[in-house]
């Protein structure tokens, strides 16, 4: 237990074979569970799950009905759990959440089967929800220059678009880097969102962002230093961003709708829509009307005005939502 809350840690796994056993030795003592989720791997990660989750054995506790009966047949800290099918590193959090969920545990964090996320700083995490302050936490990694000199240039500018993104789409005008895998959750955040709905590749995080605004739980950014070592990503930032950009634009609409239209807030939403129409009926004109004078002009005004009356819209989306966030937890 951590500050007498209960804590569980989710470990994702795709291909991580002489990482992850790490990963589960590291994880603080403190920490109750610690859910393994192989994601149908092709390489050796399972059987270096339960290596680790064997080796841990000595760590389990002692109350009979605190222990989980795991996928290898063991009680113990660690639950090994393999997936039949490839899920996608959302797919594979959402059964860490399930199964967190079912026993109970007061705040569930995340960390990467990869080795990315450094376990000294988990308290860093989990302070702000038992403080009281944040129902969701997720580490920012471009808070400080020197936390983002080990990040490619090329992340750096996806990251940028996606942050930009995922502040129109889930309404937290203060967070940054939203790509972050490094999070925790309180138990009452889990209850409040639809976890059967839960976006299940890469995006998740940018999903589960919007989620947790339609139900008004507090989050905090958590600075970190960018840490890339021995693993490979597997996101092709090409694909990436628009993939994941028209999962944000199909959220934002969500978002509206259910957090605005129906309790009957629409002059915000007027806002967006005239803007969003407006810029877009621009951009047509500017395309047709480059060789005329009173074309351009019209194409000009016509987006001028889309994006006053957006930002319109964005002032009293940041109005209406107030205390939804506490800022950078440094």
């Amino acid at each position: 237990m951590y500050r007498g809350h209960t804590v569980g840690v989710v470990v994702p796994a795709y291909n991580e074979a002489g990482l992850v056993g790490t990963v589960i030795d590291t994880v603080p003592a403190y920490v109750d569970r610690i859910y393994a989720i192989d994601d149908c791997s092709t390489d050796d990660t399972w059987t270096e799950i339960l290596a680790h989750a064997r080796l841990d054995r000595a760590d389990a506790p002692s109350s009979p009905e605190q222990t989980i009966q795991t996928d290898g047949g063991f009680d113990q800290r660690v639950c090994p759990i393999r997936h039949e099918t490839n899920r996608g590193v959302g797919g594979a959090i959402k059964t860490g959440y399930r199964h967190a969920l079912e026993d109970h545990i007061d705040v569930t964090a995340v960390m990467g089967g990869d080795g990315q996320m450094d376990p000294a700083i988990l308290d860093s995490f989990l302070d702000p929800i038992i403080d009281g302050e944040a129902d969701y936490t997720k580490g920012n990694r471009l808070h400080r220059p020197a936390y983002r000199e080990a990040m490619p240039r090329a992340r750096l500018v996806g990251n940028a678009i996606l942050t930009a993104l995922t502040r129109i789409a889930s309404g937290y005008w203060g967070i940054t880097d939203p790509q972050n895998g490094y999070t925790a959750i309180s138990r009452q955040a889990l209850l409040a969102i639809d976890l059967d709905e839960m976006y299940e590749y890469y995006g998740y995080c940018n999903d589960l962002l919007v989620e947790l605004s339609v139900s008004e739980m507090q989050v905090a950014d958590v600075p970190m230093p960018a840490k890339y070592d021995e693993a490979e990503s597997s996101i092709r930032y090409r694909e990436y961003i628009p993939k994941v950009s028209w999962l944000l634009v199909r959220n934002f609409c969500s978002r509206l709708d259910r957090a605005y239209v129906r309790k009957g807030i629409y002059p915000l939403v007027l806002c967006y829509v005239a803007g969003f129409s407006a810029i877009c009926v621009g951009l047509v004109a500017a395309v047709l009307g480059l060789t005329q004078d009173t074309g351009f002009t019209a194409a000009a005004l016509a987006n001028l005005f889309g994006v006053i009356v957006f930002s319109l819209g964005v002032v009293l989306d940041h109005r209406k939502s107030p205390g939804t966030e506490v800022g950078v937890r440094d």
